[in-house]
């Protein structure tokens, strides 16, 4: 069996947790999220708990799917419950961000300002013009939205300007000697 797969999810409190043979629906304080199950892999809940279990435990095929769908529900139950979040930072003279409305309006250093449209399900804050922060319940939403703004100027190795994630160091590349 998967180790990963074995492994109790606990339920907080303030969240409750629907099972059915397609899905897990997942309501909390800090929204609602359903999580498809792949195929082979069942949840029930007991005792406060949720647990995974393969359809047929002698598939040694759905060990992969079964470690993989206790992960996913995990990530859902922790997002109702405290939300996930990623930062990011701009780094440049004349480099800024802010909100306005449903849209996120970029000076990246183009001719023109970059807009960023905001999906539904994810709450974008701008700190002091420079210091971006993602938030939502959907774990891989809100990491593929900030891999987006991040992709919007990624961060040159030469001169250290760009949007990175906070904390990420880059290797400084030395530029053409004249000689």
């Amino acid at each position: 069996m998967s180790r990963i797969g074995k492994k109790p999810i606990p339920i907080p409190k303030g969240v409750t947790v629907k099972v059915d043979a397609t899905g897990v629906d997942v309501k909390g304080p800090k929204g609602q999220m359903r999580q498809a199950l792949p195929p082979g892999v069942v949840m029930a809940v007991e005792d406060g708990h949720i647990q995974a279990r393969r359809e047929r435990p002698d598939d040694k095929s759905l060990g992969k799917f079964h470690g993989l769908a206790r992960s996913l529900v995990a990530n859902a139950v922790a997002g109702v419950n405290d939300g996930w979040k990623r930062e990011l930072d701009i780094v440049g003279v004349g480099y800024r961000a802010e909100v306005k409305g449903k849209q996120v309006h970029f000076a990246l250093g183009y001719s023109h300002p970059v807009i960023f449209d905001i999906p539904a399900g994810i709450e974008v804050q701008v700190d002091k013009q420079t210091h971006v922060t993602v938030t939502g319940v959907d774990r891989q939403l809100v990491g593929q939205v900030a891999a987006n703004i991040r992709s919007l100027r990624k961060p040159d190795p030469y001169q250290q300007k760009g949007v990175r994630y906070m904390g990420e160091v880059l290797k400084k590349k030395a530029g053409k000697t004249g000689a």
